[in-house]
């Protein structure tokens, strides 16, 4: 390592050491425990899907719809369905609010408008799914607070199989399977049956505060033993990015 790439890998190394320490607070909050894939892989209203007709927000889609996937093909949504949370007087409760993944967090006009996810959503980089709450680097991708939101309102897109989708120019994944809990899942099942479909690729996370520990551990050593994973290396690569953004 030379120069700037010395410098960086070592600042990557002392922020990895700092959220260790964070971390090591923090084993077995609920904060940290692995997010639900089944029923967490949700488009906050608002957010605009690319389609055979252009950008759509997620709201105004309907079954049958086609949207455009990461390899090109317009694909029709097999089913929608929508879960609303209400705070009414009290704060929310930390595990509905969304991630917000600022603009042009992942590269370059990726996403194209900051986008809003749950936190169980998963992107697709480097070939991997990755859940945005995973990714959180307090600085452009970040926990929204929805401080002027008195309600939430959630959209899960499915199509036949599962696929990457553009969201707000971002690839995000489609809901592999539809959980029970759904509000339309009755319906669901009457017309398609509880298949599931095979991931579209490999889903890497965070599996609780031990493993998030030992993610951080190996990234704040990685300037001289380099053991992290295709995981680690994403993460890290974001985190450079949020800081080379805000400078």
């Amino acid at each position: 390592m030379h120069g700037h790439e010395n410098e960086a890998r070592l600042d990557t190394a002392r922020r990895n050491l700092v959220k260790a320490l964070g971390v090591v607070a923090a084993v077995g909050a609920a904060t940290l425990a692995r997010p639900a894939r089944a029923t967490g892989l949700c488009f906050l209203a608002g957010t605009r899907i690319r389609t055979r007709a252009g950008d759509q927000a997620v709201e105004t889609l309907a079954a049958g719809d086609e949207v455009l996937t990461i390899t090109g093909e317009f694909r029709p949504i097999q089913w929608i369905s929508h879960t609303r949370y209400e705070r009414g007087d009290k704060p929310w409760v930390r595990e509905v609010l969304p991630v917000r993944i600022r603009r042009s967090a992942i590269a370059d006009g990726a996403p194209s408008a900051d986008l809003l996810v749950s936190r169980a959503h998963a992107l697709y980089i480097d070939g991997l799914l990755i859940p945005a709450g995973d990714l959180v680097n307090g600085e452009t991708i970040v926990i929204d607070d929805a401080e002027a939101l008195t309600a939430l309102d959630y959209f899960h897109l499915k199509l036949e199989s599962h696929d990457v989708i553009l969201a707000e120019g971002a690839p995000c994944e489609t809901l592999q399977r539809v959980n029970e809990s759904a509000a339309n899942f009755a319906d669901y099942l009457r017309r398609f049956g509880a298949a599931e479909s095979a991931p579209y690729a490999p889903v890497v996370s965070y599996n609780g505060g031990r493993s998030q520990l030992a993610s951080r551990l190996r990234s704040a050593a990685s300037p001289w033993v380099d053991r992290r994973t295709a995981f680690d290396i994403v993460r890290d690569r974001l985190e450079q990015r949020s800081l080379a953004l805000s400078d």
